[in-house]
């Protein structure tokens, strides 16, 4: 993807194009809004019907899709930003929001609150996320939570107590793993990490009071706290709890089908509350949710509800109040919620992510059901993360890699994250 230097290549053509400009304004006639996003396949038809809704209420409004992979997306997206071309409404993702406001490419939707934009029904837990400097230049669609996913019916087969939540520590995760790697049949793992190594990362720093980023962008975790945590990563497969450093590539790399769950030979992971549905499918069976280790026995809780994905508008956009009212029809229809159901994360309508619940699937309802259970005792979630923090997964990932195959020492690995992620976000 574009990094921090492409897409700050092109900040002082950004910054020219803005200055010529201001956000437009609505003056009546027919009105065209382009509207991106990224996803799969079936994400881009039901988005569709959605428009196909708004079009048909709103005979003088055209909404222009423009979507792709999230590979591709944010090259996309930087490269149409920075040649001012961006689209009107724009689905975000939390790493990015800073970086595209602080360029001055996101427009602030404040402006249009409540009178175009309803936000009374929005979750308040989340609705700081997007908002600098008391500017809010995103909305949350959706809330989810990173949490370690089991695989109740290996643990059966194998004989091994599914472990409590509560009060399990990352030792026991350990031992746990190791147990079902020792009673399995060759092939079967305790522990395959499947997502988002650097948010698993940053729940075992919050524990202790830490920070992947403190408010002012700065790196907010102390080196032992990294080493720490690296070390117990790495205890995993010198243990045999988890497969080895090339298996482990390999599976970091595949898709859900790919994954230890779908061949019933992992027994716990990672996972993003949304995506529970997806392993259900791959695996055949109903896996279970669970609380990171350490959120019952550390100093505090490291969880938190993470807005899924945001909607904000260019500030480039000539039409500024009917990208507003299309954020808002987004946000508060009913008829979106029920097409949209749980895809994009629960909704951040309350009232609405109420009223879907009957309709979800078990995979979704069990994700709802664990989101609510954890909302007592979880954590606010983090500020938005400075510029250069879409970098941070690759660094992590590339890292451990080096740690894993032996390369390097999880003392070097720790100085070295710490070296780059300064230089990304500096």
């Amino acid at each position: 993807m574009l990094g921090r230097r492409a897409f700050g290549a092109a900040a002082a053509a950004l910054a020219l194009l803005l200055s010529g400009c201001g956000g437009g304004s609505d003056e009546g006639g027919p009105v065209t809004l382009r509207f991106s996003w990224w996803g799969s396949d079936p994400r881009h038809e039901y988005t569709q019907r959605i428009i196909d809704i708004y079009q048909s209420e709103h005979p003088g409004v055209t909404i222009e899709p423009s979507f792709t992979g999230f590979a591709d997306y944010w090259d996309r997206l930087a490269t149409e930003v920075a040649g001012g071309e961006a689209p009107d409404v724009i689905q975000h993702e939390t790493r990015y929001v800073r970086e595209y406001a602080d360029r001055g490419a996101l427009l602030d939707l404040n402006q249009y609150v409540p009178g175009i934009i309803r936000t009374e029904k929005l979750d308040p837990s989340v609705m700081q996320t997007g908002v600098i400097d008391g500017e809010m230049f995103a909305i949350p669609i959706g809330i989810n939570a990173h949490a370690v996913i089991a695989d109740p019916q290996l643990f059966a087969d194998l004989g091994v107590p599914m472990p409590d939540d509560r009060t399990w520590t990352y030792d026991d995760m350990i031992a746990t793993a190791a147990a079902i790697s020792e009673a399995g049949p060759d092939g079967t793992w305790g522990y395959q990490m499947t997502t988002a190594i650097d948010t698993s990362f940053e729940i075992f720093a919050r524990q202790r009071g830490e920070a992947l980023f403190d408010e002012q962008g700065d790196i907010g975790f102390r080196r032992e706290t990294l080493v720490a945590w690296w070390a117990h990563q790495l205890r995993f497969h010198e243990i045999g709890a988890a497969p080895p450093a090339a298996q482990t590539i390999e599976l970091e790399n595949a898709d859900a089908d790919g994954s230890l769950f779908a061949t019933h030979q992992g027994a716990l992971g990672t996972v993003w509350t949304n995506g529970l549905l997806t392993l259900d499918k791959v695996s055949g069976r109903e896996l279970k949710l669970l609380r990171f280790p350490g959120e019952g026995t550390e100093q505090q809780a490291g969880m938190y509800f993470k807005p899924s994905m945001f909607w904000s508008a260019s500030s480039r956009t000539e039409h500024p109040e009917e990208a507003a009212r299309f954020i808002d029809f987004l946000l508060n229809d009913p008829r979106v919620a029920d097409i949209m159901l749980s895809e994009r994360g629960l909704p951040v309508n309350v009232e609405q992510r109420e009223r879907i619940l009957g309709q979800l699937n078990p995979a979704d309802q069990q994700a709802a059901a664990f989101l609510e259970e954890i909302e007592p005792d979880i954590a606010p979630p983090p500020p938005l993360p400075p510029q250069g923090a879409g970098e941070v997964q690759g660094i992590m990932q590339q890292l451990n890699e080096q740690v894993l195959f032996g390369q390097m020492t999880v003392e070097q690995a720790a100085d070295e994250f710490m070296t780059q992620v300064n230089a990304a976000t500096s």
